[in-house]
């Protein structure tokens, strides 16, 4: 049972990812967004990890997706044409995925990945160890950093709406 919830979950999880890359109305790929970490967070469950589960939902799926919501209804984004290929993008597009399917087959067959640092009381051995850094010595730098992409959307914002009010008064 365990097994087919996994590749369910696994095969939802691709599909809603495909789903958000090729969809040209921005809010449909926001809702695809959505359903994709919802999918994850059930694979987070999957491998008894609530707490990584829950904070993918509340943070991802209740934070960022209703940002980028709310900046795609602000912005008024509309889906535009279909982009046409040309012949050497469509070529590099495939040389490039040739390369990554050999490289994780390479790394599949030949070369396994280290199994990480020793579980004695290292930080990111345990999950209340990592909590306690994250709040206490790490707290300042993770605010910084949402500071500064709270800063970098406003200023998307305001250098959007400056190009359209432009193009609007011509």
């Amino acid at each position: 049972m365990q097994q087919i919830a996994f590749t369910g979950l696994s095969v939802f999880s691709m599909v809603c990812a495909l789903g958000v890359v090729l969809n040209k109305n921005a809010v449909n790929g926001a809702m695809c967004l959505l359903l994709c970490l919802a999918a994850i967070a059930g694979l987070f469950v999957e491998l008894h990890a609530y707490l990584l589960a829950f904070i993918l939902i509340l943070v991802y799926a209740g934070a960022v997706v209703a940002l980028f919501l709310f900046i795609i209804m602000l912005l008024d984004m509309q889906g535009g044409q279909r982009l046409r290929v040309k012949p050497m993008q469509g070529v590099a597009g495939v040389i490039s995925a040739a390369l990554l399917i050999v490289g994780l087959n390479l790394l599949a067959v030949r070369g396994r990945l280290e199994s990480g640092p020793p579980v004695g009381g290292t930080v990111g051995s345990s999950l209340k160890l990592y909590s306690y850094q994250l709040f206490t010595t790490y707290l300042l730098p993770v605010q910084v950093m949402g500071f500064l992409l709270l800063v970098g959307m406003l200023g998307v914002i305001v250098i959007s709406r400056r190009t359209g009010e432009r193009e609007d008064s011509r």
